[in-house]
């Protein structure tokens, strides 16, 4: 304890610490040896100039065609069984009614099924050609270009 007539206390301070020289960088700013050839400058990576094959827009539409596709040509071949059965199970009167010479109305229902499902079929093919195949070819080249392009690195 101090009163007001005494020197205030001394600050404290840490002890005295040696100041070093700063270290010396002991390799030389040029080529030791002056056949040693320079150092390899790292490798830049190059970006790609499009997006990656998985978020591809053309991906995406190829995605869309193909399931548009399977939609139209599974809903026309099951849509015709699907109503096959259902005029069998709750309209036997229309289904046993006769066409023409004993050929009943549910035998020509029942014999329409495999022009329908070979109509399926036509309509996958000619789908596939004109809209997903062309979708296919340009992403196939695509990702092949891509890949030579890669393998050059």
């Amino acid at each position: 304890m101090h009163d007001a007539f005494s020197p205030p206390p001394p600050e404290y301070r840490p002890p005295h610490q040696p100041s070093y020289p700063e270290p010396h960088n002991s390799s030389p700013s040029h080529p030791t040896y002056p056949w040693q050839p320079p150092p390899p400058e790292p490798p830049r990576k190059r970006l790609p100039r499009h997006h990656a094959l998985g978020r591809h827009s053309d991906l995406r539409l190829l995605r869309t065609a193909y399931r548009r596709q399977r939609r139209v040509a599974t809903l026309t071949a099951l849509g015709y069984f699907v109503l096959f059965l259902i005029l069998s199970a709750f309209a036997p009167g229309l289904m046993t009614s006769e066409v023409s010479g004993g050929l009943s109305t549910g035998l020509l229902l029942g014999l329409l099924q495999i022009p329908v499902a070979c109509l399926a079929i036509g309509l996958y093919e000619y789908t596939a050609h004109r809209r997903v195949d062309p979708l296919a070819d340009r992403i196939r080249r695509q990702s092949e270009l891509d890949a030579r392009r890669e393998a050059a690195r």
